[in-house]
């Protein structure tokens, strides 16, 4: 069985998020980038899968510019066979990108299509569930679970009111949660390996995709900073202030 990794470049979740002076955009000039940590869980998944016997090949793909061959790289020195590179410039809203992991599958075809719930940049929540529409398969969010049982794969995911409990009929796609899995630190021999291992780049317009643009960034703004906090000296006086200075009651 094939496995498909999808996976984000993204700023490194242990970096302080700056915005432009001009509030166009966040700022990535000589900003540290990294795998995306819920696709790093993915990979780690789709490598623990093959551990066991249940998948033969894994091959990580994404979607944006040369820049993104580190976290391909990545994600081989942590344990994957082979990499694939849809290049573009283009901005990557989740409608276009799935349509060009569309095409990978189609090329790739492979069985389990693992994806993270979501990126750390933009949290939103939608390429796993489109590509699942775009190719008609089965799909389960929020993975907490995978297991193969009984001829049929078995995924527990996060619901609201606890966790749910589904039988996927494959090729079928998951995108995965935090709790399924922590991720493994990549060896320097692993690391070096990583290095011969195949990465293959494909040119986004040899793909035939129509893509269009849907959203357009207005503007970026920081978090309002929040006021000092003060000490009080009574609960009549934490009364007063909440109803006068505060206005909660």
């Amino acid at each position: 069985m094939k496995v498909l990794v999808a996976v984000k470049r993204a700023i490194d979740p242990n970096v302080k998020v700056r915005v432009k002076a001009d509030g166009s955009d966040v700022e990535l000039n000589g900003i540290k980038m990294a795998l995306n940590p819920f696709c790093e869980i993915a990979v780690e998944e789709a490598i623990r899968l093959k551990e066991k016997g249940l998948a033969s090949e894994v091959v990580v793909v994404s979607v944006g510019t040369s820049a993104a061959q580190e976290q391909l790289r990545t994600a081989l020195a942590l344990g994957a066979d082979r990499a694939l590179l849809v290049e573009t410039s283009a901005v990557l809203e989740p409608l276009n990108v799935a349509k060009y992991l569309n095409k990978v599958i189609d090329n790739e075809k492979p069985q389990l299509i693992l994806f993270g719930k979501q990126a750390i940049d933009q949290e939103n929540n939608q390429i796993g569930q489109m590509v699942a529409q775009l190719i008609g398969s089965a799909q389960a969010t929020f993975a907490s679970a995978i297991s193969y049982a009984d001829d049929q794969w078995v995924v527990e995911r996060e619901v609201d009111g606890g966790s749910q409990v589904l039988a996927l009929c494959l090729p079928a796609v998951v995108t995965c949660d935090l709790r399924l899995n922590e991720p493994r630190y990549a060896s320097l021999p692993n690391i070096m390996k990583a290095k011969k291992k195949p990465l293959e780049v494909i040119a986004a317009d040899s793909l035939g995709v129509t893509v269009k643009t849907h959203a357009r960034l207005l503007g970026v703004a920081p978090p309002a900073v929040r006021n000092v906090g003060i000490k009080v000296g009574s609960v009549s006086e934490l009364v007063e202030k909440l109803k006068n200075v505060s206005g909660v009651i």
